[in-house]
């Protein structure tokens, strides 16, 4: 574990997402939980902004839970009530999707997948997954059968989708980045936040990114917040209107550690935004309550169990999990 928490630790350092300054903090932070988080379990870390706001979402003694480690590059987290209830999430450079549950622990899902990231469930509960290197969202079928839900815009390839979400008029909203392209020239004249509608049509809802990562939807999906893990390291904040359309597009947050990926909401309208150093809270109005931090550099959040009081956390090689006080906006 140690060795693993250096590991992350370095690579931000290398691709110039963690400053000298960060990397003491978060090394000193990695020395001190390591050895307690290889047992499993350790008091986490928090760094409140607003102490009052921010104890009203976790107590001062929560646990940060080791649930897995010695994966390859974890993203996706996405729950399920079903057989119940368990957690699927991407073991992405490993190509392969992995299950846990409290009863079960880990477990193979789906192997091999072309480079899974991000993953959702439609109304009905079926998994959708941005595959980077099969350049498509898919979606698995009751059958198993897995089938390409959207690969292209205007006849053109997509770049590399990377995370999605769905609205209850059943939408599905995605960014698109190049990250997997890998030195193949795009399609597409952009890196784009697509919306493809319930009857099949695909639009670009909003431009101006350099790379579009993380993206979430308010509880009452008038608002679409959307993470720029490129140069400006920054989440914006857009207006959705009945019909779907977004304007807007103000920055509400800018990530001091690492870069901003993937985020989730709770039922309050707070949002959990992923970064280098942990997991940043973040009042509905983008101002920062405070931060859970995570030994490894994070990925992606999502809530769930029982309650939905759990927010479970990928990062680096592995999974994590924290009670919390509040619940997470119903899916």
């Amino acid at each position: 574990m140690p060795l693993a928490v250096l590991w992350i630790g370095a690579s931000d350092v290398f691709a110039g997402r963690i400053t000298g300054g960060e990397l003491s903090q978060f090394l000193l932070y990695s020395i001190l939980a390591a050895g307690s988080l290889a047992a499993g379990c350790s008091r986490s870390p928090l760094a409140a902004d607003d102490p009052g706001a921010f104890a009203a979402v976790v107590a001062d003694d929560a646990r940060l839970r080791l649930l897995v480690t010695g994966l390859r590059f974890t993203e996706g987290p996405v729950w399920s009530d079903a057989d119940g209830g368990f957690l699927v999430f991407s073991d992405m450079t490993a190509n392969r999707l992995m299950r846990w549950s409290a009863r079960d622990g880990a477990s193979v899902f789906r192997d091999p997948v072309p480079e899974p990231n991000g993953n959702a469930r439609d109304a009905t509960g079926r998994l959708h997954t941005c595959e980077h290197a099969a350049r498509r969202v898919s979606r698995t079928e009751p059958s198993g059968e897995v089938v390409t839900v959207v690969d292209a815009f205007d006849g053109k390839r997509l770049n590399s989708p990377n995370d999605l979400a769905f609205s209850r008029d059943g939408a599905l909203w995605f960014t698109d980045p190049s990250y997997g392209l890998r030195g193949v020239a795009p399609e597409v004249d952009g890196e784009y936040v697509y919306r493809l509608a319930p009857d099949g049509a695909l639009a670009v809802v909003a431009r101006g990114f350099d790379h579009p990562n993380g993206i979430c939807l308010s509880p009452d999906e008038r608002r679409l917040f959307v993470s720029d893990s490129g140069a400006p390291r920054n989440v914006r904040a857009f207006d959705v209107g009945p019909g779907g359309e977004v304007t807007g597009g103000e920055v509400v947050h800018e990530v001091d550690a690492g870069i901003p990926d993937g985020m989730a909401c709770d039922a309050d309208g707070r949002l959990y935004v992923t970064a280098g150093d942990g997991v940043h809270v973040l009042a509905p109005d983008g101002s920062r309550l405070g931060k859970i931090l995570v030994p490894e550099s994070c990925a992606n959040v999502t809530f769930g169990g029982a309650d939905r009081r759990t927010l479970f956390v990928t990062a680096g090689r592995s999974l994590y999990a924290i009670d919390l006080l509040v619940a997470g906006a119903a899916p």
